[in-house]
This record gives C-alpha cells, structure tokens and sequence, in this order.
C-alpha cells in the first residue's frame, strides 16, 4: 500500500491516493533517512508486534516533533509511524465489516478512510500531552470510517433488492423520458422493466431511503415565496398518513397483495401517479369526498396491519368479503 507523504489536509481518498509515495525518493534513501533521523530502519513497520509498535511509536513520535518540514529524514519517520501502527485501521474496520457488505463500498474503502484518520491523528499528536497515541488515533479512524458511511450509505435500512431496484428505475426513467419524451408513468415503468406495478411503486417509495434531510435547514424555495427564509419544520402541512407506511417495506409489500385490485390501483393513483383526489374521482368515477373516505379507511387499515403481530389467516381488506 502507498501511504501519503506529508499532506495534513488530505480530507478523502480521492486525495490520499495522489499524494505521494510511501518512502523517499532515490536521491536519499530509507536507510540513509533512518541513519541522519538518529533512528533504527525498520524495513517492515507492518509486521511490528503491537507491544512494539506501541514503544517504538513513542521513540518515533518525539522525532518527528524535532525534524523540520520537506526533508526525507521526517517524511521516513512519518511513514513509518502510519505503516506501524495499520493493525489500528484494521481493527477498526472490523468492527464496520457488516456496515461494508452495502451500498457504502467495501473493506479496501474503509480501509482506505480509516488510514486518511490514523494520517490526522499522527500529525496532530503531541507526545508531551498525550500518554497513549491509540487513545487519540481510535477517534480519528472511526470518524473517518462513519464520515464515509454518512455521505455514502443510505438513510434508512433499505433491502439490497430494493436499492438495486431503485437503479434499475432511476435508468428506465432516464430512457424513457427520451424515448416518449415525457416523464414515464409507474405503467410505462412496469412494462420496461417487465415488473408489476406494485413493484414499481415499491421501488420508488424506497429511493425516499437514499438520503434525508433536516427539519431545521432552511427551505429551499425559488424566489420570494413565503415559505423564504424559514425551516423546513416551519412550512410543513398536515402530516400525511401514508407515511408511516414507509417505515418497513418489507412489511408494506405483502399486506399490499392482500387488497384488491380496486384499493392497489387507487394507492398506485394516488401515491404512484401522485393524482390529487378529484382527479382519482373523475378516473373511478366517482366523487372526491368518496375518494377521501375511503384513502382513509384503506391506509386505516394498512396501518393497523403494520402494527399487529402476523396473522397466519389474515383478514382480507376494507369493506370486502374474506375469499
């Protein structure tokens, strides 16, 4: 592995991967930087004993503190530090290792992130105030390593079939929009990926998931309306009682093939093609406030289902007879 040379600011991967080589160049060698740094070459710092490491890393740590900036006998002493003390990275990562297996990458990402804090932490570390440098360097690695998963990872727990479907949409609409150049519609979607429509759906209440926001940023509004310049929290509406049914998916998906054809086409209107009440109204023909009554009794319903312990016979769905 290629460690950085010195590059306090390096914040990513994308910067530690281009910031330079593990040890002087040939106009000065390791051993020649080992010998003028008044220090041992130590030609394999990653196979160090961590008992070692630890009291050679004190020898090293008060070194560094004397070489100046740019000369090759501190970028020696500086590597060698991160090349011995790399068993704190990998344990830290293994504590992530299940967090890994997702859409946040995997171990060599961590692994990569996790080194980018132990760099931090050593060029922060002053021997004279601290008594153990893995107490100040655990910090920086995990930060780093959660950092990663925070821009990364999704918001919410998703299922892995439900993130990959989230991309398999996210393509269709983007083919699909140039091809019927409109924006496609659940069925349009249904038919190009050869799916049902509930699937649909399904999929893209679980792109909600990817990422969040909070309550207290401000609200985002072109121009001078009058939700400017207040929070988010601030210009809610009512909260919608659909909702809560995003909660678990994997809950949602068989109460939904339970209902009928009817109840799955009006929660297709009305939460896939986002049509207003009077629009579904006219579609069924009939009137909004029926519309109204019973969105509010299904979603009732689909609500207490989520929260009651399975039913090895369940019910059928609102106002219908049992099959």
């Amino acid at each position: 592995m290629q460690v950085p040379a010195h590059h306090p600011q390096t914040a990513d991967p994308a910067e530690a991967r281009t910031a330079g080589p593990l040890l002087p160049g040939p106009r000065h060698s390791g051993r020649e930087a080992a010998r003028d740094a008044g220090l041992p070459r130590i030609d394999e710092p990653r196979e160090v004993a961590p008992a070692d490491a630890r009291e050679l890393s004190k020898v090293f740590f008060a070194r560094l503190r004397e070489l100046p900036e740019g000369t090759a006998e501190r970028q020696y002493v500086r590597n060698t530090l991160i090349e011995m003390n790399a068993s704190l990275v990998q344990y830290a990562v293994r504590r992530f290792r299940g967090r890994a297996e997702g859409a946040a990458g995997d171990v060599d990402d961590l692994v990569q992130v996790g080194t980018i804090g132990l760099i931090k932490a050593i060029d922060r570390f002053d021997p004279a105030r601290e008594n153990e440098f893995a107490t100040l360097a655990m910090p920086y690695i995990t930060g780093e390593i959660k950092r990663h998963f925070r821009d990364t990872a999704w918001a919410v727990h998703v299922p892995r079939r439900l993130q990959e479907l989230r991309i398999d949409i996210a393509k269709a609409k983007e083919e699909l929009t140039i091809r019927l150049d409109r924006s496609p519609t659940v069925r349009d979607l249904a038919a190009y990926l050869d799916l049902t429509e509930e699937q649909v759906i399904e999929g893209l209440v679980a792109a909600n998931g990817h990422t969040s926001g909070s309550l207290d940023a401000p609200h985002a509004e072109h121009g001078d309306g009058p939700a400017e310049g207040h929070t988010l929290a601030e210009v809610l509406g009512e909260e919608e009682p659909a909702l809560e049914l995003v909660e678990d998916i994997q809950t949602l998906a068989p109460l939904l093939e339970r209902l009928s054809e009817r109840e799955r086409t009006m929660l297709r209107m009305r939460f896939g093609e986002e049509l207003t009440q009077a629009q579904m109204g006219a579609a069924l023909g009939i009137s909004q406030m029926q519309v109204s009554r019973l969105l509010s009794r299904l979603l009732a319903h689909l609500r207490t289902s989520m929260l009651s312990d399975p039913d090895p016979h369940p019910e059928p769905g609102p106002g219908r007879p049992g099959r």
